[in-house]
């Protein structure tokens, strides 16, 4: 077969011409995840703006075919600006018969199935819940439908490394993956380094993975494939010239972190309890020791927090992570972090619950639980990244907010910042202002409620220090001395004297700021965390189609930028679109009096960009 090659300018799959949306889709023991990354680090390096989205599911190790151990991968990349893992599918790689009943709604009119035809045996199709088979019964006569005998090809072209059987159709991904690679030429170099690199004690699965990947390939060039299944070029992105690496959510969140800590010039001690989706960001920390970094798994999440408590009293910044299940055991330690003032930076990577609910797909309906999940009046910072670079700021502001005011802040992540990926460019350290820590060291004076009179922390020493010996504790404490006292005066005092440091922080955080649009008009969209992507795209539509509408994206969720009254105000209507049922509608329309109007989506799964828009036109009066 003599293929077209051909630079992309008429709809490709019923997709843009400069963008395509790919997932692959099989059991969680197919390997979709490490195909899925193969192919992000060729398409990055082939100069693509990306974003990706990995959809694990819940059970460690699902039954073969089962739908709900479908794993999935999810890639979308092209020539212009990419900030969300994309709508509809063009490309669904379907390894099983659950894979593609639960991915088929997914994929666009006319877009392209690449399926095995091995795995769709009776035994998976009735597992699935099909009765008779989709790949023969003309129901995907919508679609572009490429059926290939995988398994078989692929045990034949690793038959020369003398693997088992079992090994052998383990190789499936990476055949896969070399056909998906053909499809819009991409370089196989950098995946072929790194299986040989990550099979260097055992060349011959390198070499069969490297046979298996260069096989699929070559059916791609050889084989008679329905007509305008072809070679696809998608232009290069435009980009700032820099350094970039492809990171996750949990990659800048860790960096940033150790930003921080070099930046406050203060050791981190990250002590933590591993739960879905937050564990990686241990996993992450614990390689980076030589960076003044101590890592601590604990037996459970209460002795965590407690241990980076510890730390922070022993003049380390305590860090500590969990999800939502474990920020509401941690949530007694937090208020003790509360009560002492000590700096600790407390990491919410957000899940689907309540309870265990779905551990494994992303929510945002922590944030009720960040800004009053604590007994008593015990108001502490709360702020939110937006995009899986962003968590890299993010993070150093919050180990800023933590040192200069003594006090425990929240950082809101969630599963899909976690895992997703992106291109971000490595910055500069220097290009940051640092704030280095003060610790106490003069005796003279001191006791330990002295503070800073305009942020009004209180100030920290470490123990041991002569002269400075001092006790802290969840027991109220006198406004002067720090001695334990009951008296109804002191402990109203101190109640107000920390809301006071906590709202005093809106002096020392930037002024809120429009994403995209102007200052007032008809319509402001108004998200929070991981909602950025989906939200600028609709918006950016939008206003191309000549609506009113504007971006407003908070960062700071307590307190809130001192300017966000004013310019919320200016706007005729306010739109939030949130992932759980509406809770930073209720913070808006409580703390500023504004009609603001509630799009929610709690189903595990991000905004779509036009769920956004519908919800925008809607709003307008005008048609989706």
């Amino acid at each position: 077969m003599s293929v077209v090659e051909k630079e992309v300018e008429a709809p490709l799959l019923g997709a843009q011409s400069s963008a395509v949306v790919v997932r692959f889709a099989g059991d969680s023991g197919d390997g979709m995840q490490l195909t899925g990354s193969n192919f992000t680090e060729a398409t990055a390096l082939h100069g693509n703006d990306l974003a990706t989205f990995p959809d694990f599911p819940a059970e460690i190790r699902a039954p073969a075919g089962a739908t709900f151990g479908v794993s999935a991968f999810q890639i979308y990349f092209g020539s212009d600006e990419v900030t969300t893992a994309g709508d509809d599918v063009d490309v669904l790689v379907a390894m099983n018969p659950a894979a593609l009943i639960t991915n088929l709604k997914d994929l666009l009119p006319g877009g392209l199935i690449i399926a095995d035809a091995d795995a769709f045996t009776d035994k998976n199709l009735v597992r699935a819940g099909y009765k008779d088979n989709p790949l023969e019964d003309g129901s995907l006569d919508g679609y572009r439908l490429i059926t290939i005998d995988i398994t078989k090809q692929v045990i034949a072209s690793v038959e020369p490394f003398g693997l088992s059987h079992k090994f052998a159709v383990r190789c499936k991904n990476m055949w896969t993956l070399g056909l998906v690679m053909w499809l819009f030429d991409r370089d196989r170099t950098i995946t072929i380094e790194n299986l040989r690199a990550k099979f260097k004690t055992r060349p011959e699965i390198a070499d069969a993975n490297v046979a298996a990947l260069n096989a699929g390939h070559s059916y791609g060039e050889t084989a008679e494939l329905p007509t305008g299944v072809e070679v696809y070029r998608i232009p290069r992105a435009e980009v700032e010239p820099g350094l970039y690496r492809n990171t996750t959510g949990t990659e800048a969140l860790a960096f940033g972190l150790i930003a921080g800590g070099l930046l406050a010039e203060v050791p981190l001690t990250f002590a933590s309890y591993p739960i879905t989706p937050a564990s990686s960001l241990l996993h992450t920390l614990a390689q980076y020791k030589e960076f003044e970094v101590v890592t601590f798994q604990a037996e459970d999440e209460i002795a965590a927090v407690c241990a980076a408590i510890g730390a922070s009293f022993g003049g380390t910044l305590g860090v500590t992570s969990s999800s939502g299940p474990g920020i509401a055991l941690k949530g007694e330690a937090i208020a003790l972090a509360c009560a002492t003032e000590l700096p600790l930076i407390v990491v919410n990577t957000q899940r689907g619950g309540p309870s265990t609910g779905m551990p494994t797909k992303t929510e945002q309906s922590d944030l009720n639980q960040a800004l009053f999940g604590r007994h008593a009046d015990t108001p502490m910072p709360v702020i939110a990244s937006s995009t899986p670079g962003d968590c890299f700021e993010v993070a150093i502001e919050a180990v800023r907010i933590a040192t200069k005011f003594s006090t425990p802040v929240m950082l809101l992540s969630d599963g899909y910042l976690a895992n997703a990926a992106e291109p971000w460019k490595v910055p500069e350290l220097d290009q940051f202002e640092k704030f280095p820590v003060t610790f106490e060291t003069n005796p003279e004076g001191f006791e330990p409620a002295n503070r800073d009179p305009e942020t009004l922390a209180r100030v920290w020493a470490k123990p041991g220090t002569k002269g400075l010996e001092h006790r802290i504790g969840g027991i109220e404490r006198d406004y002067k001395t720090g001695d334990i006292s009951y008296e109804p005066d002191n402990h109203q005092k101190m109640t107000d004297l920390r809301k006071a440091k906590v709202q005093g922080i809106a002096n020392y955080i930037p002024a809120q700021t429009v994403s995209q649009g102007a200052e007032s008009g008809k319509l402001a969209v108004v998200g929070w965390g991981s909602t950025y992507g989906a939200i600028r795209q609709a918006v950016k539509r939008c206003r191309s189609e000549g609506l009113d509408v504007s971006h407003i994206h908070i960062r700071y969720l307590n307190p809130m930028p001192a300017n966000l009254e004013v310019l919320l105000k200016g706007y005729d209507q306010i739109l939030v679109p949130e992932m759980n049922t509406g809770q930073l509608v209720d913070v808006l329309r409580a703390k500023f009096l504004v009609d603001a109007k509630r799009l929610n989506k709690v189903s595990g799964q991000p905004f779509k960009i036009r769920e956004i828009i519908e919800g925008i036109k809607a709003l307008m009066g005008e048609k989706a």
